[in-house]
């Protein structure tokens, strides 16, 4: 299927976005989890602030160059299909790291430190997700082509 530019870029903005907003919920529900098995624990606090500021970090750097690199090689393509919002070894990735994700949150469940740093590293991805997708705006990914 032939899709234009501006929709693959779209259609890579809202995985991106999705996989964000679904990690950022999925990792504050394993850390609610973690202070309710211990609400005394400072540990709790310390994974989630590790967390949110590793992803910033990453965000500001990693995630960030790879968005930006994602959206030229979309703007190059010379008829975009749309399974090329990502390259294909991403593809793959997503296909191993989503389950890979589901089984280390059930393998945490009831364990105190598992959901603190299962936590903690679904905040860092969720962040530096949500971060790095500023890129879409600074390149105007979602401004209307000029003829």
């Amino acid at each position: 299927m032939k899709v234009s530019h501006r929709t693959l870029i779209i259609l890579a903005a809202i995985i991106w976005y999705a996989g964000g907003i679904i990690l950022l919920l999925k990792g504050g529900a394993l850390i609610k989890n973690a202070h309710v098995i211990d609400a005394q624990l400072v540990w709790t606090f310390i994974a989630a602030s590790v967390g949110v500021i590793a992803g910033l970090l990453k965000g500001m750097s990693i995630f960030n160059k790879s968005c930006k690199k994602n959206i030229k090689r979309i703007n190059t393509l010379a008829n975009p299909r749309i399974w090329q919002c990502f390259r294909p070894g991403m593809l793959i990735f997503l296909a191993i790291i989503i389950p890979a994700g589901a089984w280390m949150s059930k393998a945490a469940t009831g364990n105190y430190t598992l959901l603190c740093f299962v936590g903690a590293l679904d905040l860092s991805i969720s962040f530096a997700l949500l971060t790095s997708s500023l890129a879409f705006w600074k390149l105007k990914a979602f401004s209307p082509p000029k003829n």
